[in-house]
């Protein structure tokens, strides 16, 4: 019995462990190479309150997904605070997320801080997903956590 228990707990580790590995998150990401946010700076959305595009020589590689900086400093304060500058539901857009839970292309230039934290939407073919957010923010995001959440479960 004592050996049937050990292997299930060794078991669930690892399956635990291959949840959290940087291969299985970066599945959920809104990635173009291997590259988060199509190379913008994340960290730019918050200084600048614009999107910034950042350049390979400032780049780093934050659980198996690539961030590009505008500079050393941004890297750094990324690096001290990953959390607070991904973007929300692994990049993609927010509205498409909340609006009928679905991983929709974004417009990196398009996005929005709440509550301390960085939303992008879609804009392109005179479609700007950003001002139909802001129509129905409040039941948008609510609905949008769930829909990631359900997502990237396991």
């Amino acid at each position: 019995m004592k050996r049937f228990i050990l292997v299930f707990l060794l078991g669930l580790t690892l399956h635990q462990f291959a949840q959290n590995s940087p291969t299985e998150r970066s599945k959920h990401f809104n990635l173009e190479n291997g590259m988060a946010i199509q190379g913008y700076d994340p960290v730019s959305y918050f200084s600048a309150n614009k999107a910034v595009k950042g350049e390979a020589s400032h780049s780093t590689n934050y659980q198996g997904l690539i961030y590009y900086f505008s500079s050393d400093a941004n890297k750094k304060q990324f690096l001290a605070n990953p959390s607070k500058y991904e973007p929300q539901y692994g990049g993609w857009c927010a509205f498409a997320m909340g609006d009928y839970g679905k991983k929709v292309e974004i417009n990196p230039e398009t996005f929005k801080i709440i509550d301390g934290k960085l939303y992008l939407f879609y804009n392109a073919y005179f479609n700007n997903t950003l001002k139909s957010w802001n129509k129905d923010e409040k039941n948008l995001k609510a609905k949008a956590e769930k829909n990631w959440s359900n997502i990237i479960k396991p």
